[in-house]
């Protein structure tokens, strides 16, 4: 049985006949999702306010309680960083992504699987959820293999040696239909394990889309620090095909950070996600905001 809910925080100064035609306008979409399988990433940009923490959590565990099956992967870079430079370890950032030698792997499981995780299990059973905490160990839930990169200098390729920095390879799917049909959320930390028993970080925006083609859910949703796709005059764009992202892409359009995004959108979708979704995490209720109403982000089909 589901654990007794926790009281939501009361909307200030909300007339019960406004609430009660919210939630009226929200059952349609409750009843499209119903019985549906969600993978929702979680930014570590995000998780530093409280306020959008407690949301975020509440959010969780309404889903879980109208029949959604919501699947959580977390970040942490900001958080990993901060504890490196507090312990004195310097590391690297090569095109966007930190070189990982043993030391630094070992500060990155403690943050990602102790710290992080624990505190976002524990936010959304305070809310009156029941939510385990996960990594790519468990179960051999994730298992990775060594990121290749190459780059090319002075008309000279070279390959990259990220460390252990890895990539999911295999995700074991039916580890995570087990939490399905229970009242249990699965909260993942982007971990992955070896073939000989190493491990590796792995970007969680990476993992979340693995999991969710693994899982093949209805929706990828990216909760991140922007508002979503912006078109060449800087407005939001609600929605966008596959060849259209692309040919945003090409025209620079979308550019920087989004790309890595976007790609994992787009292949995600290629491998039968519905649909993803990049939406601003740093708004509260962002999730009920996507999924109940008329979307709150930039969607992303196939076509």
């Amino acid at each position: 049985m589901n654990p007794t809910p926790a009281s939501p925080a009361p909307i200030p100064d909300a007339d019960p006949v406004v609430k009660a035609a919210v939630l009226a306008e929200a059952l349609p979409y409750m009843r499209r999702y119903a019985g549906r399988t969600l993978v929702i990433k979680y930014g570590g940009h995000a998780m530093g306010d409280v306020t959008v923490g407690d949301s975020f959590a509440r959010d969780v565990v309404l889903l879980k309680q109208v029949g959604i099956n919501p699947i959580v992967v977390h970040g942490g870079g900001p958080q990993i960083a901060n504890m490196l430079q507090r312990l004195g370890i310097n590391t690297r950032i090569i095109d966007g992504l930190r070189v990982t030698d043993r030391e630094t792997m070992e500060v990155v499981e403690m943050v990602l699987a102790g710290s992080i995780n624990k505190r976002l299990v524990s936010a959304i059973n305070s809310e009156g959820g029941c939510a385990i905490g996960l990594t790519g160990k468990d179960g051999g839930l994730i298992e990775a293999r060594k990121l290749v990169r190459t780059r090319v200098e002075g008309g000279v390729r070279t390959e990259v040696d990220f460390g252990f920095v890895g990539e999911p390879h295999r995700i074991a799917a039916g580890v995570l239909d087990t939490f399905k049909q229970s009242d249990i959320v699965p909260v993942i930390a982007p971990i992955g394990v070896g073939s000989h028993g190493e491990t590796y970080n792995i970007n969680a925006d990476t993992v979340a889309g693995a999991v969710a083609a693994a899982v093949r859910a209805t929706r990828l949703l990216l909760l991140t620090d922007v508002a979503g796709v912006l078109d060449s005059g800087k407005r939001l764009i609600p929605e966008l095909t596959a060849a259209s992202a692309r040919q945003l892409i090409a025209q620079g359009v979308i550019n920087g950070g989004m790309i890595p995004k976007i790609e994992t959108c787009l292949k995600a979708v290629d491998d039968g996600v519905e649909a993803a979704v990049i939406v601003d995490g740093r708004v509260p209720h962002a999730i009920l905001l996507e999924l109940f109403s008329e979307g709150a982000g930039t969607l992303i089909r196939a076509g």
